[in-house]
């Protein structure tokens, strides 16, 4: 039954993948997105009685399917593992998912190729549930290149624009560089234990066996290195920006649900590795809370709405990673689970908005709108009360915990990470009131055109709004159940945060934060009414922040022209030798080929001379060998 029930899990969306792309085009647009909707329904609905049955039992799930691999004596199994890791991951993945799929029936409509872009999202959410659900490391590596295969083609979906293509070639070639430290590290581990099972290794360090950390702590900062490919950490961040290339569901997506969410996911996983090696432990911490702030500063001055959003979820995974690199595993997986509910929403919320302007993005050509799309901005609203760290909304218990745990551990950390969380409330309100406040600024004929989207569209905005708010109940301080439900995941004991007078100071200094960032955001652009700059006026700091702190052009100065040059030498250099190598041998052939003919003229004297010659040769050679 449970066989069953996991083939059933992970092979409903790859049957929706199949149907879309071999027959997506012979039914209508509307046959086509209901069938990859339902494809994904199922497994969020599988998933739900994996997430029930194990919160009953306690008891994980290992599934074996088949005999992989056996080398020796290291062996590796097809098989998967539910726990309460990866069933918690599966419900947002496969829910979020529902509902991005619902949103596209109606935001993708006219695409000439609906069916692909389904096909393409069934295929997406199959891989990031074989990630998820993976026993091992070489599973998790199938999943973790697939989601990358997928996002490559999820945004350079709209191919004919040549600057999505590059977009996506980026986004996979960034990724492909994270993914080899990804496995450098698998290769490590697999030396050192005789395995990459996830159980095995979890009981060879829960036993006490001895392992050598130097080696695995380079093996975790490898597995690091991957996972700030995914994750979109420095310096491997500048790809998850650029993604806006795609299409909004495929952004919603790729930031609040899938496949930046596999590095906390893939660390989370092998937390008794990690807590072995309190080196990179701090790297981690340190690289995350500066991506968060760097992340942020670049947010501050964006005017296209998706790059606001894009910046913010790098920013959001910075604060994820340092509640990793402090060892506060389960309450970086509280931030990614509140995350994916309002940054979702967010996303959602910013492609109705551009749906309805016929396409723009940028803010300054917005303002006004909640008086046109009341549903879209009060979910909006929500959602941005939410990622502020507003209370009762469901970013203020998560986003707090961090900051807890980090004022605990590190007040240097603290203070980036409060920091960049005050200015996380004042762009995101920066960007709701250039959306939806003032008056309107694009052109009448937009203006003419403004509606609110259709209920297909809406619809995942108010789940998404309502999950937003009461999202943070799961981790109550004092009284947490995601604490208690992931309690098997970890060796040892967690600490639990309990409401005193440290607690309460930490909760008011963050919401006084975010009221500052709110206020400041008020006073500028509904007090002042301003209206940011155009980019050739843009100048200053704020200049170097708009183009992002030129990071992509330091990029292209320092790694890609020098490679492009290397390669243009290379490719100059062997083509001269090759073509004077092969130009050679003919000209070899040539003069020899000369010679021979001048020996055959026609002169019969002329062979009798060589005739006797050689005959002589041959008669003195044996005469001599005797």
């Amino acid at each position: 039954m449970e066989t069953s029930l996991l083939l059933t899990l992970l092979l409903a969306p790859f049957a929706g993948f199949l149907f879309n792309i071999f027959f997506g085009k012979k039914v209508s647009r509307n046959i086509s997105g209901t069938i990859g909707t339902i494809a994904v329904a199922v497994s969020f609905i599988v998933s739900l009685n994996f997430f029930f049955q194990i919160n009953s039992t306690k008891q994980p799930i290992l599934i074996d399917l088949f005999q992989w691999m056996t080398l020796e004596n290291f062996n590796v199994n097809f098989s998967f593992l539910l726990d309460q890791l990866s069933v918690l991951w599966l419900l947002f993945v496969t829910g979020i998912g529902t509902l991005i799929h619902i949103y596209s029936i109606s935001y993708m409509h006219d695409d000439e190729n609906l069916n692909k872009f389904f096909a393409y999202l069934n295929l997406f959410i199959f891989f990031m549930i074989m990630l998820v659900v993976g026993s091992n490391l070489l599973i998790m590596f199938i999943g973790w290149e697939g989601v990358g295969l997928c996002s490559y083609l999820l945004i350079g979906f709209w191919y004919k624009n040549q600057d999505y293509n590059d977009a996506a070639k980026k986004a996979f070639i960034m990724n492909r560089i994270g993914d080899l430290g990804f496995l450098v590290g698998v290769f490590i581990l697999g030396y050192l234990f005789n395995s990459i099972d996830f159980a095995t290794m979890k009981t060879a360090i829960a036993s006490g066996q001895s392992v050598d950390l130097g080696w695995l702590g380079f093996a975790t900062l490898c597995l690091f290195i991957g996972a700030s490919g995914k994750s979109a950490q420095i310096p491997l961040y500048t790809w998850l920006p650029d993604a806006m290339a795609g299409p909004t569901p495929v952004s919603a997506l790729i930031h609040a649900a899938t496949m930046v969410t596999a590095g906390i996911f893939m660390i989370t996983r092998l937390n008794f590795l990690f807590d072995l090696t309190p080196d990179v432990q701090m790297i981690i911490a340190v690289v995350g809370a500066v991506t968060s702030l760097v992340a942020a500063f670049i947010a501050l001055v964006q005017n296209d709405i998706k790059k606001v959003l894009a910046y913010s979820t790098v920013s959001q995974l910075g604060l994820m990673f340092l509640a990793l690199g402090l060892g506060a595993y389960e309450i970086a997986v509280f931030h990614v689970i509140t995350h994916a509910f309002f940054k979702a929403c967010l996303f959602l919320g910013s492609g109705s908005v551009i749906h309805a302007l016929g396409g723009e993005q940028d803010m300054r050509k917005m303002g006004g709108l909640r008086k046109y799309m009341k549903v879209t901005y009060i979910t909006f609203f929500i959602a941005t009360l939410a990622i502020s760290g507003i209370p009762i909304f469901a970013g203020f218990f998560s986003k707090d915990e961090i900051l807890m745990v980090a004022f605990h551990e590190n007040k240097a950390l603290w203070a980036i990470a409060s920091l960049a969380s005050i200015m996380t409330a004042f762009y995101m309100f920066r960007l709701l009131y250039l959306t939806f406040f003032k008056e309107f600024r694009g052109t009448e004929e937009q203006k003419h055109h403004l509606h609110e989207s259709p209920s297909l569209i809406t619809f995942p905005l108010v789940v998404l709004a309502i999950l937003s708010t009461v999202g943070g109940f799961i981790s109550f301080p004092g009284n947490s159940w995601l604490n208690g439900y992931l309690t098997p995941i970890f060796i040892g004991a967690r600490e639990e945060h309990h409401l005193d007078g440290t607690t309460y100071m930490l909760m008011g200094i963050a919401v006084i934060g975010a009221l500052i960032g709110i206020g400041m955001a008020y006073s500028n652009y509904i007090k002042k009414s301003q209206v940011p700059s155009e980019d050739s006026e843009i100048t200053g700091f704020a200049k170097v922040l708009y183009n992002k702190f030129y990071v992509d052009e330091i990029y292209m100065a320092v790694i890609v022209k020098p490679i492009y040059a290397i390669a243009s030498f290379s490719k100059n250099f062997i083509e001269t030798a090759i073509s004077g190598f092969v130009f050679g041998l003919g000209k070899v052939t040539n003069i020899v080929g000369n010679q021979g003919k001048a020996i055959q003229n026609g002169s019969v004297g002329f062979y009798l001379f060589v005739f006797v010659i050689a005959s002589a040769s041959f008669i003195a050679y044996l005469f001599l060998a005797q």
